[in-house]
């Protein structure tokens, strides 16, 4: 069976989702022993030194294309990165978990929007079902029936959702245009410097001993080992490679699928319970991301620039 670069792309951003899916829990305990702008600082200066000493090993000559046109779009997006991680950290503080992840997931219906004005991408009826099948299900899957009683939180939430959908869009416009790699360290190097400010200048983390003590906790230095590879690295510069061959809306939808993962993970190694409702909200998403894979049309194939892998 041969696949289109852009089947190839959505399928590597589905193995993105599962990734940030499957991790969530583990950072989350994490984040209890590590103040999370200092975990996230962590995270993402760790994720671009990876990058970088990664792109002097092997891809050294990717070096040369470093612009200071490519250095503000990068900035960009880790900008909309750091507001989008910090809006929800803010936000968690006043408002409840559910509220959070349903909210954060509208970026799933944002994002066309913001192709239809930044990309002139036209929103078709297929485009639109499939984002708001998405969004209902994340209702389901994050409430179970239940009712969402709205707070101040809610609002730090929602500029998360758009600081997300604004990355999206922006990384479809960007990534054609630089090499993913160079791109997606810029990116995270940024995320991480906002990140570490922003904690040494509300965050309580102690003396340098009792910071090293924590760092090699095992929940810990485990969370941090896979967010900073897997979960950070790997998963930005897949993104911005892919972003080449598949359209900002079918990105969103297919990042829909994060919760879906979350919650399954939580069933099978949490002992968390999923009901009918749940369950079917789980079913919407999917079935969302089927309408837009098999509607929307692609991106055409095109070659890849040699620096751009």
């Amino acid at each position: 069976m041969n696949f289109t670069r852009s089947q190839i792309a959505d399928l590597s951003l589905l193995l993105v989702a599962l990734m940030w899916g499957c991790t969530f829990i583990m950072i989350q305990h994490a984040i209890h022993a590590l103040p999370p702008f200092m975990f996230n600082a962590v995270r993402f200066i760790g994720a671009a030194a990876l990058l970088g000493l990664i792109i002097t090993i092997f891809y050294r000559q990717m070096w040369s294309s470093f612009s200071v046109r490519m250095l503000v779009h990068g900035s960009l997006l880790g900008l909309f990165l750091f507001l989008g991680y910090g809006f929800q950290t803010v936000g968690l503080l006043y408002t409840t978990t559910s509220n959070a992840g349903f909210i954060t997931g509208l970026s799933v219906i944002i994002v066309p929007f913001l192709s239809l004005m930044l990309l002139r991408q036209k929103i078709s009826w297929m485009t639109c079902t499939s984002a708001l099948l998405a969004a209902a299900g994340l209702y389901l899957l994050t409430f179970s029936g239940g009712s969402m009683n709205l707070n101040r939180g809610d609002v730090m939430v929602l500029f998360c959702a758009i600081a997300f959908a604004l990355h999206v869009a922006f990384s479809g416009r960007f990534a054609p245009r630089y090499p993913a790699l160079l791109l997606a360290a810029i990116q995270l190097a940024v995320t991480g410097i906002l990140s570490l400010l922003t904690s040494l200048g509300t965050e309580t983390n102690g003396s340098w001993t009792g910071f090293a003590q924590t760092l090699m906790r095992p929940e810990v230095a485990l969370a941090l080992i896979i967010s900073i590879g897997p979960t950070s690295a790997f998963a930005f510069w897949i993104q911005m490679v892919c972003q080449q061959y598949t359209t900002p809306n079918r990105v969103a939808v297919i990042f829909a699928m994060e919760p879906v993962f979350a919650a399954l993970t939580g069933m099978l190694f949490a002992g968390e319970q999923l009901g009918w409702i749940a369950l079917a909200g789980c079913v919407c998403i999917l079935t969302g991301m089927i309408i837009a894979e098999w509607r929307t049309p692609p991106i055409i194939d095109k070659e890849p620039e040699p620096s751009a892998l």
